[in-house]
């Protein structure tokens, strides 16, 4: 039996990890704009569409990007103890790993300035490519850990981010090296008006 359109969405929305670990393989762009594509048919505020997106395939900036924010991260986690950060704080010492994982490219949905919901469909369209990326077979991972770069006037430069427009989802796809496993999933917390 052919698996309804219903099943195939709920089965790539179920399916979608965090991709930590990429081959070496080229992302080609037709791909890119087909997950980028499916990113702007999200919901958007007003119909208003307040994104564009700066697509990064340049590995030696990506590296300068993890190797500027590895260490304004580390000092922001100095404090805390608990069991994730310290996680974290051992991978940022690694001089090997890079905050992108390797992946083949760095897409950047950033977000008009002027547009108060900007953040809320950024995100969204984000969540969209995510979900179409691991439809078709392709890893993501949005990479939080960028956010120092904006503390470096040069860095922002060379990654052309448009003026009036910041980052607000910045996401790694690629092909993944192994698939990762299913975190648990908590049962939901609701409250329910009647």
């Amino acid at each position: 039996m052919t698996p309804s359109y219903a099943d195939t969405v709920m089965a790539a929305i179920r399916g979608r990890r965090s991709v930590r670990a990429y081959e070496g393989r080229y992302l080609d762009e037709e791909t890119v704009l087909s997950i980028i594509d499916a990113g702007i048919h999200a919901p958007t505020t007003l119909g208003l569409q307040p994104w564009k997106f700066v697509v990064v395939r340049d590995h030696d900036l990506m590296k300068r990007i993890s190797d500027f924010c590895k260490p304004v991260l580390l000092l922001n986690l100095k404090d805390r103890t608990d069991a994730e950060s310290d996680v974290f704080k051992k991978m940022l010492e690694s001089k090997e790993f890079n905050i992108f994982y390797n992946a083949a490219v760095l897409v950047l949905v950033v977000g008009d300035e002027r547009n108060r919901f900007s953040t809320y469909d950024c995100t969204l369209c984000a969540g969209n490519m995510m979900l179409a990326a691991h439809a078709i077979g392709i890893g993501s991972c949005w990479i939080g850990a960028i956010e120092p770069v904006t503390g470096s006037p040069d860095l922002m430069q060379e990654l052309k981010i448009p003026e009036g427009y910041r980052i607000v989802a910045p996401v790694v796809f690629g092909y993944p090296k192994e698939e990762p496993e299913k975190p648990p999933r908590r049962a939901p917390e609701i409250v329910w008006v009647r």
